[in-house]
């Protein structure tokens, strides 16, 4: 018997997207519901105390199961569809991947995106006014350095875990994707992370991320722009 999937997710959310990802990566079909979480949804808190998403529910055999947080449904989502592995099939590789993912999901998201997403994206959800120029400065100057580590592991590797794609590539994709949907990735500068973007991008997997649009936030003009 199939199982009925529905991600309650918020197109421009990093975890969201990770979730997406490997959801289609793996071929699963899911229902898509858009959450403006911000306001504090009643049903949606019920779902999730954290009021943040992702959440996926899944119902197989009159069974349904919630299960919330981008790094749990990753997870349910590797055991439950071992194929294609997406957490390597070495266990050094599998290491890896994980310690990206907390990298990406904690570092990045704490240096990175609590500026330049706060400030471009948040406050504007918020109505929390405009954006402050020298946190816009901090995040910009923290991206380069990410960027640098990121450059440095591709200079090296196939995939940022090792030689094959892993949920640490969806992971750090997912990241930069909504920086760069306000325009502020310096793909220039980084010429390996840029192509490694650019075989991500081509994915099918990635197609949904690339029309992801929301009122009043419009992305920059190569934003779906495969060859960018």
């Amino acid at each position: 018997m199939s199982v009925e999937r529905t991600l309650h997710h918020f197109p421009l959310d990093p975890a969201s997207r990770q979730v997406r990802l490997a959801l289609g990566e793996k071929r699963l079909p899911f229902v898509e519901v858009q959450v403006r979480y911000w306001e504090g949804p009643t049903e949606f808190l019920k779902l999730n105390p954290s009021g943040l998403p992702p959440v996926l529910i899944e119902t197989k055999h009159q069974r349904t199961t919630v299960i919330a947080e981008n790094r749990a449904i990753l997870e349910h989502i590797e055991e439950q569809e071992p194929e294609p592995a997406l957490l390597g099939r070495e266990p050094g590789e599998r290491a890896e991947a994980r310690r990206l993912l907390q990298w990406f999901d904690r570092k990045f998201d704490n240096e990175v995106n609590g500026f330049l997403l706060h400030e471009k994206m948040e406050k504007r959800l918020l109505r929390l006014g405009a954006p402050d120029l020298s946190s816009l400065r901090r995040g910009r100057d923290a991206l380069r350095q990410h960027m640098d580590y990121i450059e440095g592991l591709l200079n090296t590797r196939d995939w940022l875990a090792g030689r094959r794609m892993s949920l640490a590539d969806f992971a750090a994709a997912a990241h930069l994707s909504v920086i760069d949907y306000f325009g502020d990735v310096p793909w220039k500068d980084f010429p390996a992370t840029k192509t490694w973007y650019m075989k991500l991008k081509s994915r099918p997997a990635f197609r949904p991320i690339l029309a992801d649009r929301w009122p009043g936030l419009a992305p920059v003009a190569h934003y779906d722009d495969l060859d960018f």
